[in-house]
């Protein structure tokens, strides 16, 4: 088997169903498999995925497990060399699998790879393609000195806005929604780490991984199309908590003992402090939707 495609789905029935077809729908050379694990979905996605895509492996867990643990039960069984996460509410263009596999074969460095992700009004989504978020980085992000100047890489190491997004090359870290990853880098690192629940995980993958000596490569020639967000907007709150959590927990695994204890209570602070803002402005928006 030369690739394992793992689908997350959580009350995501039509967007599940609309991303199997555009998967099957693809003109590949390989051989592949696709493997669903639903994460205790109320809507009827469970019954309409078994009976439209029956030769899709369908895991049905009791609850909510969440993004990486989800995926690591689909990456348990799944046969392929090669591994790709892909979100529910994405699709993939009908040449995007076998463009992806034959620049891993090419590429022997490449512990994980992705391709162009775009939105549906055509715009970059901007996650594809990252740096690590560094103090200096999430600092120059968060505070919108990265928009002041774009080209400037000193200012933009988080979304690498100096770079152009219609050429490959090396970067630091991808996204969840469309993450090919190599068997043998899985097998050195490990999977996913399920202390994120469902942000965070795909970082703190590729830290490890190129940690570990492999390269991770944004490939432009190929794109996919992400209807972003879908799956998430059930629970803001508890969207808008593992968030931030997300950001917590990956400074205090992989730069906390880098930096001084000041320099970590700022990361902290500003961390919650715009939790608190956005869970503010989550009740406010709420408040307006009901009235």
């Amino acid at each position: 088997m030369d690739l394992s495609i793992i689908i997350v789905n959580y009350n995501t029935r039509q967007l599940t169903l609309d991303c199997l077809q555009s998967v099957f729908r693809s003109q590949v050379s390989y051989t592949y498999e696709a493997i669903v694990i639903d994460n205790a979905s109320t809507d009827d996605s469970v019954s309409k995925i078994q009976a439209e895509y029956p030769q899709a492996h369908l895991i049905v867990n009791d609850d909510n497990a969440g993004f990486s643990r989800a995926n690591n039960q689909g990456i348990r069984i799944a046969q392929g060399r090669y591994i790709l996460l892909l979100n529910s509410d994405t699709i993939v263009e009908p040449f995007t699998l076998n463009t992806m596999i034959a620049f891993m074969d090419a590429h022997p460095d490449s512990g994980a790879s992705g391709c162009k992700v775009v939105l549906p009004d055509g715009s970059l989504d901007k996650a594809c393609r990252r740096g690590f978020p560094t103090p200096s980085a999430s600092f120059y992000y968060a505070f919108g000195i990265a928009k002041l100047f774009p080209t400037t890489p000193r200012f933009n190491q988080y979304q690498l806005g100096y770079l152009s997004p219609d050429e490959t090359y090396p970067i630091d870290c991808l996204v969840g929604a469309f993450m090919m990853v190599r068997r043998e880098a899985i097998d050195q690192v490990g999977m996913l780490d399920e202390e994120f629940f469902m942000y965070g995980e795909d970082i703190d993958w590729c830290y490890r991984i190129k940690a570990s000596g492999w390269q991770i490569y944004y490939v432009a020639e190929t794109k996919i199309i992400h209807y972003k967000g879908a799956s998430s907007r059930r629970k803001p709150y508890k969207i808008v908590y593992e968030f931030h959590r997300a950001m917590h927990l990956f400074h205090c695994k992989h730069y906390r003992q880098k930096y001084s204890m000041l320099t970590n209570g700022l990361v902290f602070t500003g961390i919650w402090t715009k939790f608190i803002f956005s869970f503010i402005q989550n009740r406010i928006l709420k408040r307006k939707v009901n009235t």
